[in-house]
């Protein structure tokens, strides 16, 4: 059986922990009143605030600028504003038939969490008060299940599987490219590659 956590590590590189801060992940978890997946904490401490392969986007718990915890309020906030019941949706268009709930929550302790999105509109979704891990994806009107971690779904990603749904990959051979998030207006930070995947 395949160590996504440790395949995902092997593609991205040596961990930087630039901002690892268990303090920070406390405070969030006791706001959110959920806890967010071992794996997922794994790999933002490993690198967050970042952008994987020109995309997506992970932030942190510990930083002022890409903020975690002010991202998932956020975009809770513009998700719950959305009026479900109002809108004409088809079945790959409704979330709460590819869940089969008859509400939508964002932000509850049943409910969908925000936890990374990437530059072409897509959020990845965690679903919590589930045993066994699940994400949902929202991608040009349209939303994907998975029932894997977030370690799992990000290799699968980077391998370039259609993780968002139908035709939705973002493939790019050679190594993974990394980007640190800005921590100040004027600062501007060098892309770095994860080993060479033979790919």
């Amino acid at each position: 059986m395949t160590d996504y956590l440790a395949a995902a590590m092997a593609m991205l590189g040596p961990a930087q922990n630039r901002h690892a801060d268990p303090v920070a992940w406390d405070r969030l978890h006791a706001e959110l009143g959920i806890q967010l997946p071992r794996d997922y904490r794994i790999l933002v401490d490993a690198f967050a605030p970042i952008q994987i392969n020109g995309h997506l986007y992970l932030s942190h718990p510990s930083t002022e600028r890409w903020n975690l915890g002010q991202d998932i309020r956020g975009k809770i906030q513009a998700w719950s504003d959305v009026p479900w019941d109002d809108l004409d949706l088809d079945a790959d268009e409704d979330p709460r038939r590819l869940l089969g709930l008859d509400e939508l929550s964002f932000g509850t302790r049943n409910g969908l969490w925000p936890i990374a999105s990437t530059d072409r509109g897509e959020t990845i979704f965690l679903l919590a008060g589930t045993n066994a891990p699940r994400l949902l994806v929202n991608y040009d009107e349209t939303w994907a299940e998975h029932r894997m971690s977030f370690a799992e779904w990000l290799y699968r990603y980077l391998v370039g599987e259609d993780m968002s749904g139908p035709n939705s990959a973002a493939f790019y051979p050679g190594p993974v490219q990394l980007r640190r998030l800005p921590m100040s207006a004027d600062e501007r930070p060098e892309p770095w590659y994860g080993p060479d995947r033979g790919m």
